[in-house]
């Protein structure tokens, strides 16, 4: 039985209070912390309602180490799950170096000041968790996260020799508003309308956005146009995945939804650089997103499906082999189940079971650690009791 804390009370910081007051045997004691403290508590509320489970509430400024320090020396939880923003990241593993307590997160940092994933930051860490004997698991959510176990669990089982991936996330749900992003709006503009990048024979190779297009047949979705994006996995996996020669990342878009974001960008409101307004420097991305939905109040009117996965092509026994790792999760059953559309519980979920692998010892180490570096077996059993049953389809 374990303490955890939870920072970040969005859409998925939901979902992870949700599903670990689930399963009170691991998670004995739970607090949730977010700097609005109005969004703990109607998690808090919702919690009571559908789980049956008290949990604590603070108030928390991710960004203030000092303060973040103190609450969890107060609270001495033996983990801190990350569901705020990217760009906390930082100032919470350094809060947790100092606390001494693990760490684990559903995303790798991102400056604020410059659209750019990249794990460098964090894998910067390792000698200072490993010399303080803690543990951080980096991108625990389900792309990153799922994807990269997927992967792995190919590696050690299914394959002798694994030659490409392609990381297919398709959402086929409609939630009725004219646009509107699954995620905080900052975080899922700048990744969208940023170069794509890919890996092939050992260099990385740039495209422009949005302009590399595949069709894919989805399962239980069908099929749909997906386009070429650069994500976080891709970094990790190119160290991890023995023999690759080539990994790439596909999202689908609606036409609506890209028709809206070329207007967007043209008119210079996904930008991140400060303009001045009756001389007020104003970043027209933040702006943006007080103007949209918040993807947690989405949930309500989603229906239709995600269908994520990946094609995996190698050698088993000397023969070519072909492979779709995959979940399919609905928007109205995680609804009634957490009060969140699938793209929030897709992400929430997998960081339950990254954290109930830590709590139980069935993930152990010190430094920092990327989820395709550890046992695949452990989480997948989990992952499916959990609520994201995975299947592979041989193509």
């Amino acid at each position: 039985m374990a303490k955890v804390l939870i920072i970040g009370a969005g859409g998925v910081g939901g979902v992870v209070v949700h599903k670990c007051a689930q399963v009170p045997e691991v998670f004995s004691e739970i607090t949730l912390a977010s700097r609005t403290l109005s969004r703990c508590e109607k998690i808090r509320d919702e919690v009571r309602e559908l789980q049956g489970r008290e949990i604590q509430i603070r108030q928390i400024d991710a960004d203030d180490v000092a303060a973040t320090v103190a609450l969890l020396k107060e609270l001495k939880p033996d983990l801190l799950i990350n569901v705020a923003l990217p760009y906390q990241d930082l100032p919470l593993m350094d809060a947790c170096l100092e606390a001494g307590v693990d760490y684990l997160d559903t995303a790798n940092y991102e400056p604020p000041d410059e659209a750019r994933f990249e794990y460098k930051w964090q894998w910067a860490y390792q000698e200072r968790y490993e010399s303080a004997g803690l543990m951080a698991l980096l991108g625990s959510g389900f792309d990153p996260g799922v994807t990269n176990v997927f992967c792995a669990y190919a590696q050690k089982h299914l394959f002798d020799e694994i030659h490409t991936i392609d990381i297919l996330d398709c959402n086929a749900g409609d939630h009725g508003h004219p646009f509107a992003t699954n995620f905080n709006p900052e975080i899922n503009i700048r990744e969208i309308t940023q170069r794509g990048r890919y890996w092939e024979q050992g260099e990385w190779k740039e495209t422009d956005p949005l302009s590399e297009v595949m069709e894919f047949d989805f399962p239980e979705v069908g099929p749909r146009k997906a386009y070429l994006l650069y994500h976080e996995e891709l970094e990790s996996l190119v160290q991890n995945i023995r023999g690759l020669k080539r990994i790439r990342f596909w999202m689908t878009f609606g036409e609506a939804y890209l028709t809206h974001l070329r207007v967007l960008e043209n008119v210079g409101m996904t930008s991140i650089e400060p303009v001045d307004y009756d001389g007020h420097p104003v970043v027209p991305i933040k702006l943006l997103k007080k103007l949209l939905p918040d993807p947690a109040s989405l949930g309500a009117n989603y229906k239709g499906k995600t269908s994520i996965g990946c094609l995996i092509e190698g050698i088993k026994d000397g023969e070519k082999k072909r492979v779709f790792i995959y979940n399919v999760c609905d928007h109205a059953e995680t609804y009634r189940e957490v009060r969140a559309q699938a793209v929030s519980y897709t992400t929430g979920v997998p960081a339950v079971v990254g954290a109930m692998m830590m709590l139980t010892g069935a993930w152990r180490g010190k430094g920092v650690f990327n989820i395709e570096q550890l046992d695949p077996d452990p989480f997948l059993e989990k992952l499916g009791e959990m609520g994201l049953p995975w299947h592979v389809k041989v193509c």
